[in-house]
């Protein structure tokens, strides 16, 4: 499985013949950054994407349910239409993201930086947004 880079389409990281979400994991185990990264529509539910560096990615209507996105940087993210019921954002870094009809029900966005992220239509059901950095 390849991953693209969204704006030019060269290839960020390639190995064998995995799923998406297989070849997510073992390109952060090599630390290797996602920035600008297509991942639109992958499933990536239940991936450890902890402290990943997505910033700009496109994640658009991507399946990241349980996931583990502590202290990862989503910012200036595509998140639109994504699944992200009961993902940890916790400490993430949202800001300037696109999360426009995002499912956030029940997520974790504790101390996460929200600042100047696009929210309109997402679900934000059973969301504690008062632990998060709205500035």
């Amino acid at each position: 499985m390849r991953i693209i880079n969204r704006f030019d389409q060269s290839v960020i990281f390639q190995d064998g013949n995995l799923t998406m979400k297989e070849t997510v994991q073992n390109a952060l185990r090599k630390e290797i950054s996602l920035s600008h990264a297509n991942l639109s529509w992958a499933n990536l539910s239940e991936a450890d994407l902890s402290e990943a560096d997505l910033s700009r990615a496109n994640l658009t209507a991507a399946d990241l349910t349980y996931a583990n996105l502590t202290e990862a940087n989503l910012s200036r993210a595509n998140l639109t239409r994504a699944d992200l019921y009961r993902t940890d954002l916790t400490y993430a870094d949202l800001s300037w993201a696109n999360l426009t009809r995002a499912d956030l029900t029940t997520a974790d966005l504790s101390r996460a930086n929200l600042s100047w992220a696009n929210l309109s239509g997402a679900n934000l059901n059973e969301v504690d947004l008062s632990k998060a950095d709205l500035t």
